[in-house]
């Protein structure tokens, strides 16, 4: 018998909901892999189905492996939990004498080369960018069952941009499709995989009968992101029965660039009029004051998915407040958050229970070499570092052999370099517009980031020539490696999405980058996607959320730039001002701005006496040494010598005490309070 009683009440209710048609409208952080597999259990248990009858079907690999760890740890191992191309690969080698006899078949491992065939037939530039766009539009169109004969329209309809005239892409869909059947056989892509399986259940009642004799239950996570190709896979699982349960959040649906869509989900009552469905709006991963936020950001969603929102209720203890920080430019924005960072660090935050998530990878840079500077590691989620992407890596190359020209103008020293760079860049696609098409235009931010790091590193060192600039590249890029051990998590928003941190800084909210600006072109249903992108960033915090923007790209900029619009309402204008704890800090003794780290910390200058007993902060650095050695860390990770001499001088009484000297905070309190307390009541 399973435990029912280890879920809350929604849970407990969608658990145990009659079989039948089921949909469960999960908000973020409420538990619901928990819930659906204990839905799983419960059929299985009450005896409406046998566990080697269900199918479970999820959208990564990483969840279907952590559904088949929680099933198995409840002894139903036998469940399938798959992705739906896992499934489909699944049932169609299994079936396809059936239906295509002795045809040979075999994936499609590469499809770059068919797209360049292709494009190079009908007239169309066939580079790695533009390729890569074709191939997006070909994939977003079978996802979305669109036919070549169809595309033109459907692509207008959409409000998508090709990256060339849509009927050129229609030509090379059609040739691309037509390149996969050669004389030894039939080439499948992934969509392909669907497509057949799709077909072979609708078209051959024996194929029909025998795998829905096989597979009785059905439960799909993440329905918000289903295309209509796999919702057409779903249906053809189905047949005429209903037994199915699905999981999902409207208010998570980032994906339609990739033809996903919520409309299967927000439709589930209506395809299923006798339907349960089951709301879990209880947040066990964020703070109260983290859920209001998002509930509020939410709150302003319009269309239709707006009309189904989940309103989330916060079960963790009350956390700090969201905090709003504007900053003159990028660079200070990621100095300051590195800082915060490290300050987290030391108050016993793991480096591993941190991320800084942006809207584009071309943003990663500049928080890469803060990081770098603070001597933070860090690791780039969801693609390289900046420095090891391959358009930076050529461009580097391109830029080598542009300083080894000898009819450079003498004046192109300092931040003229930048204007040699752009126009060594230029045939690479650094072009003034930003081009269309997502892989190009991500390609011209990377370039555009590069240059504008030339520009910001020519403006530091007025005499240094291309040369010389190369030479501040490198050193970056080695001190930028991508580390091996675990470290502070850099990510696009996307990359973000089904992850949690302990803290999250949420950084370049602005105007045309979030939204970005091909959505605000694209309109209202672009922008509101931004703003479910922007909700799905709050709610990866667990405690500590820090949202911060920056008036200027570069230092010294002309600071136009305006905040995100998904801010207005909630930020009032005081808070376009560092806050308070951003300003100078001074010296009790003296009344100097103090300038290093461990002056801040000690809160004196490092020339003015200090009232501390030396004879306590020996003791403290023993006990100290005492804690690390029990714990196998570090000494600095209890606490470092500046906290330490703090400790000394301030001599605290009590936890409330403790608090208050810079270093120190609640979790530090937690760990180590009780025991630091006693060693200052020892010694005094």
């Amino acid at each position: 018998m399973i435990d029912l009683n280890e879920l809350d009440e929604d849970q407990r209710r969608a658990a145990t909901a009659p079989r039948g048609p089921v949909c469960i409208l999960a908000g973020a952080g409420t538990g619901k892999t928990r819930t659906i597999t204990y839905r799983i259990a419960h059929l299985i248990d009450q005896g409406f189905v046998s566990q080697n009858r269900v199918l479970a079907v999820t959208f990564t690999n990483r969840a279907a492996a952590e559904m088949r760890h929680r099933l198995g740890l409840m002894g139903i191992g036998a469940v399938q939990a798959r992705t739906f191309h896992s499934a489909a690969l699944r049932q169609l080698k299994y079936f396809w004498p059936q239906i295509a006899g002795n045809l040979p078949w075999r994936m499609l491992d590469n499809k770059f080369p068919l797209v360049a065939r292709a494009a190079r037939t009908v007239g169309v530039e066939s580079n790695t960018e533009n390729l890569r766009d074709l191939l997006g539009e070909i994939e977003w169109a079978k996802a979305s069952l669109i036919t070549p004969q169809q595309y033109a329209e459907a692509v207008d309809k959409a409000h998508r941009t090709p990256p060339v005239p849509a009927e050129k892409v229609a030509e090379v869909y059609t040739l691309y499709e037509a390149g996969k059947n050669t004389d030894s056989g039939m080439m499948l892509d992934f969509n392909d995989l669907l497509l057949h399986t799709a077909g072979a259940l609708e078209n051959s009642p024996a194929v029909a009968e025998e795998f829905r004799e096989q597979y009785r239950s059905f439960v799909v996570d993440e329905y918000q992101d289903v295309t209509p190709l796999q919702q057409r896979v779903l249906q053809a699982w189905l047949g005429q029965r209903d037994d199915l349960t699905v999981v999902g959040d409207a208010n998570q649906t980032i994906y339609s660039f990739t033809g996903a869509t919520p409309n299967f989900l927000l439709d589930f009552s209506r395809t299923y009029p006798h339907a349960t469905v089951a709301r879990l709006q209880r947040d066990y991963r964020s703070t109260p004051e983290i859920t209001k936020l998002a509930n509020t950001v939410i709150g302003k969603a319009t269309g239709r998915v707006a009309g189904t929102r989940l309103e989330l209720i916060g079960m963790r203890p009350t956390g700090p407040e969201p905090t709003f920080t504007s900053y003159p430019d990028e660079p200070a924005e990621a100095r300051e958050i590195a800082k915060r960072i490290k300050t987290l660090m030391e108050q016993g935050t793991p480096a591993r229970e941190i991320a800084v998530l942006y809207r584009i990878n071309a943003q990663s840079a500049v928080f890469e070499q803060a990081l770098a500077d603070e001597g933070i590691v860090y690791q780039v989620r969801g693609g390289e570092g900046f420095f090891q992407r391959n358009e930076i890596k050529q461009a580097i190359t391109q830029l080598v052999r542009a300083a080894q020209r000898t009819d450079l103008p003498e004046e192109a020293i300092g931040p003229q370099v930048a204007v040699v760079a752009r126009a060594a860049l230029a045939p690479m696609g650094l072009t003034k517009e930003q081009p269309e098409g997502a892989e190009a235009r991500e390609r011209w931010q990377m370039l555009t980031a590069l240059i504008e790091l030339i520009e910001e590193l020519g403006t530091a060192t007025p005499d240094s020539t291309l040369q010389d600039i190369l030479g501040q590249l490198r050193q970056r890029a080695e001190a930028k490696a991508p580390p091996t051990v675990d470290g502070v998590t850099l990510a696009s928003l996307h990359a973000a999405k089904g992850l949690e941190w302990d803290a999250v800084f949420l950084a370049g909210l602005v105007e045309n980058t979030l939204p970005i600006s091909f959505a605000i072109k694209a309109g209202d249903e672009q922008v509101e996607e931004e703003r479910r992108l922007f909700y799905v960033g709050i709610t990866r915090a667990r405690e500590h959320l820090h949202c911060s923007w920056a008036l200027a790209r570069q230092e010294g900029g002309r600071q136009s730039r305006k905040r995100s619009r998904f801010l207005d309402g909630i930020v009032i204008e005081a808070a376009d001002v560092p806050p308070r704890s951003a300003r100078p800090k001074r010296c009790r003794s003296c009344g100097k701005t103090l300038t290093s780290p461990q002056e801040k910390v000690v809160g004196r200058c490092d020339d003015c006496p200090s009232t501390a007993d030396d004879a306590l902060f020996d003791r403290l650095r023993e006990w100290r040494l005492d804690i690390a050695k029990e714990m196998q860390v570090p000494a600095y990770i209890v606490f470092t010598d500046a906290t330490l001499m703090a400790v000394a001088e301030a001599r605290p009484q009590d936890e409330a005490e403790l608090l208050e000297i810079s270093g120190i905070g609640p979790v530090k309190v937690a760990n180590f309070g009780q025991s630091l307390l006693q060693v200052l009541r020892f010694e005094t």
